[in-house]
């Protein structure tokens, strides 16, 4: 009886159960439907999320990729740079489209804001090898235009206008119509086409890197301040000889230009000549071109010249930034073949020491 009891007692278990299992397994299949959907589209929403480009500053970054290196390798260095966010999803994409060989070597400047893929094709093309090209300090723009020109990056004229973009000058706050003096001389990676704009606002943002490690406070300077203290580098750049001797002629310009001298730097009258008047770069100076009708000629006026004669390099905004103090007024060089120079404190001094190394027969 317990087992026909038991049996009973489970028999009415079962028919009421029967009508409800098919509501149990719809609503697990609904549920699992709905697990899938949120799961792809977490995937999804991840995938795209990690091919999207990481927050930059607007630059353009320089990126080699070295002959033979894997796409592991690459993708682990451009997310450690910030230009990819998952070194993962670039290494999948390349498993994906059978491109893990295809990674062309060389120099690249990759364009801020690229996805992953877009990257991932930029390598594929190769499109972005880069020109490498050196600025030799105390440059003028026009020398630097035609050196760009010649090296098959961009034309002599779109650098030249450029660098009196508005809108690039306003950009880095110059108080000037010209980038000129604020395009730092250096070795650089560009890419055959890049636009003028990109090349220009890369050599000042060098530019202002390097103030920043030679004067730490310069954004104390207004922007006159900063523009007059340029202007003193580029004639600097084009007086000085060796290093050392850089902060004591900077001394010496700055001791003239506090009490209202005339800086009589023979630099600005070269300038005047190469880029004012066309004339070749002259072997020596005659007292008639210390006469030249400039604004650029310290000879024939007071303060400092408008505009920088030059680009200066490391050394020459390290002297203008930071001069020597001394009680020098006057320098020349210790002959026509030498690279030092004298420095005296007395007009009669200079004069002698003038007499004794430029005219003697030593």
């Amino acid at each position: 009886m317990r087992e026909q009891h038991s049996e009973e007692a489970t028999r009415p278990d079962t028919q009421t159960e029967s009508p409800r299992r098919p509501r149990r397994w719809g609503r697990l299949l609904l549920l699992l439907g709905l697990v899938m959907v949120l799961t792809s589209g977490v995937a999804a929403g991840a995938l795209w999320y990690l091919n999207t480009a990481p927050e930059h500053n607007g630059d353009a970054v320089t990126f080699s990729v070295r002959r033979g290196e894997s796409v592991q390798s690459i993708a682990r260095r451009l997310e450690a740079e910030g230009l990819i966010r998952s070194a993962r999803m670039l290494s999948l994409l390349s498993v994906v489209r059978g491109t893990q060989d295809r990674f062309q070597s060389g120099n690249y400047l990759i364009p801020a804001g690229l996805s992953t893929q877009a990257i991932h094709d930029f390598f594929l093309g190769g499109r972005q090898r880069l020109v490498r090209i050196t600025i030799p300090e105390g440059w003028t723009i026009r020398r630097m235009a035609d050196h760009l020109e010649g090296a098959g990056i961009i034309s002599a004229d779109e650098f030249i206008a450029a660098t009196g973009d508005p809108e690039v000058l306003g950009r880095f706050a110059i108080a000037a119509e010209s980038a000129q003096g604020f395009l730092y001389p250096d070795t650089y990676l560009f890419q055959e086409g890049l636009p003028a704009s990109t090349i220009v606002a890369h050599m000042i943002e060098r530019f202002f890197a390097v103030v920043e490690s030679v004067y730490p406070a310069w954004q104390l300077l207004t922007p006159e301040e900063l523009y007059e203290t340029v202007i003193m580098a580029s004639i600097v750049e084009r007086e000085y000889m060796v290093p050392d001797e850089a902060p004591m002629i900077a001394s010496v310009f700055f001791n003239r230009l506090n009490v209202g001298m005339r800086l009589e730097s023979c630099a600005t009258v070269v300038y005047v000549m190469t880029e004012e008047q066309g004339l070749p770069h002259p072997s020596r100076l005659f007292f008639r071109d210390l006469e030249r009708n400039s604004a650029f000629n310290t000879y024939r006026n007071r303060g400092l010249p408008p505009a920088p004669i030059a680009n200066p390099g490391r050394v020459a905004l390290d002297a203008a930034f930071n001069p020597a103090e001394s009680d020098y007024w006057f320098f020349v060089l210790r002959g026509a073949d030498a690279t030092r120079h004298h420095f005296s404190r007395s007009f009669q001094e200079h004069n002698e020491a003038t007499v004794f190394y430029l005219r003697s027969p030593r």
